[in-house]
């Protein structure tokens, strides 16, 4: 996908086609995901996700295991990626 191709309506398609229903947690985490590689080039690591998502959310939500738990396919690295239109370049594992 083309960064600039994205669009609600492919999130909203590709979400159902995976069996996820979007909250606005999982619009904030996308949106996250397309700002920091916008601003970096490259996908945000975990690790940055959770620092952001824990001063937004609090500790309870602020986490890993939730940030799994609301991408159950893959977590925010595989799905939220997907979602965000955003794709590891070949030879990144």
């Amino acid at each position: 996908l083309d960064l600039e191709a994205w669009s609600n309506d492919f999130v909203y398609a590709l979400a159902e086609r995976e069996g996820l229903v979007l909250t606005d947690e999982h619009w904030q985490v996308i949106h996250f995901i397309r700002d920091f590689h916008d601003k970096h080039g490259v996908q945000a690591p975990v690790r940055d996700m959770v620092k952001y998502f824990r001063k937004a959310w609090g500790k309870e939500k602020g986490n890993s295991r939730y940030l799994h738990q609301i991408f159950p396919k893959g977590g925010p690295q595989k799905q939220g990626n997907r979602l965000a239109g955003v794709r590891k370049p070949k030879g990144e594992h």
